[in-house]
């Protein structure tokens, strides 16, 4: 087994890089483009091939490195079926799971902060991208979010799994790594001991700036970050 958790401090995105160390095969979970390089040296300094770029749906805030990576690997890149990429390899959904050597990484449907939300479950851990982050929650006032749908993918898929769950998210802006789904159905104080309703209240108060690279982000994220024609 091989991981690495990477970070990058303009947007506080974690980067998440998965291998079999008997096949030397990896995959990298939401790379930011302005990583690709980092990402390749320490892939090649592992031994290893990138067969998979998975993206757990398409970011406001930074531009993938999914296009870069595969241009330069042959990798393949994975997106939800609802994430409105029509430029991925693979369009997955819920119950979908993915082959890594002889590892399998399980894709869960978690939409509400955009409808094309994925997680992805890896052995004791889970990478929840935007949906649940340590705690709070991805915001849901735009790109077709829902903070109702956001509740139900939180509470009735990712806080069923085991309560030892590793959780790794998209961000954090307090230098905190990773949670586990017991800590954050007990403490995060958007969900915990919170009713559907108090949720999407707490969501509606919000009242967040409008993300610094949204405009040029998300129509490059929705081409997995090549360049436009």
């Amino acid at each position: 087994m091989f991981f690495r958790q990477l970070f990058e401090p303009d947007t506080s995105t974690y980067t998440y890089l998965v291998g079999d160390l008997l096949w030397r095969e990896a995959a990298v979970i939401d790379p930011v483009l302005g990583e690709v390089e980092e990402i390749l040296q320490t892939l090649e300094a592992e031994g290893l091939t990138l067969k998979t770029v998975m993206e757990t749906h398409v970011h406001a805030d930074h531009v993938t490195g999914a296009s870069a990576l595969r241009a330069r690997t042959g990798a393949k890149v994975v997106v939800s079926r609802h994430g409105g990429a029509p430029c991925a390899d693979l369009l997955v959904d819920d119950e979908d799971f993915l082959v890594l050597g002889d590892e399998v990484i399980r894709i869960l449907a978690t939409p509400g902060h955009t409808p094309g939300c994925v997680s992805y479950r890896w052995r004791d851990r889970v990478f929840t991208g935007d949906a649940l982050l340590i705690g709070g929650c991805g915001r849901t006032d735009f790109q077709g979010g829902d903070a109702g749908v956001l509740y139900e993918s939180i509470t009735r898929k990712l806080f069923t799994l085991p309560e030892d769950t590793l959780v790794y998210p998209g961000h954090d802006y307090k230098g905190r790594r990773v949670s586990c789904i017991a800590e954050e159905k007990s403490r995060n104080p958007r969900l915990a001991h919170k009713s559907r309703e108090e949720f999407i209240a707490i969501m509606g108060e919000l009242d967040l700036p409008k993300p610094r690279h949204i405009d040029v982000a998300v129509p490059a994220n929705q081409r997995c970050g090549a360049a436009s024609a």
